[in-house]
């Protein structure tokens, strides 16, 4: 099983991912390889939390474009842990 940092590489911070933390789910991104069971390791080791459920969603690039040169910013992967009740993750935001 890899490190947690190596799955793990940072929390979401938006508007929907902030509201998510009022019903004790955690949005974050990770690595793409990453599967739901590292994810939960992960996350119950950095954090010291039970984790309930893990749900993913691989987010696709977009094209994006400054003057005449074209890119594509990177996929990517999202995970969103739900906590056992009474659990919660202090500074969320301040990660």
């Amino acid at each position: 099983m890899r490190d947690a940092r190596d799955v793990l590489k940072s929390p979401v911070i938006s508007e929907k991912s902030v509201g998510l933390v009022e019903e004790n789910k955690y949005t974050f991104w990770v690595d793409p390889a990453a599967n739901k069971i590292e994810i939960k390791a992960a996350v119950e080791k950095m954090f010291k939390v039970t984790v309930i459920e893990i749900r993913t969603l691989s987010v696709k690039g977009k094209m994006k474009r400054v003057g005449k040169y074209q890119g594509k910013t990177s996929d990517r992967k999202k995970a969103i842990a739900t906590l056992k009740a009474g659990d919660k993750i202090e500074n969320f935001a301040g990660l």
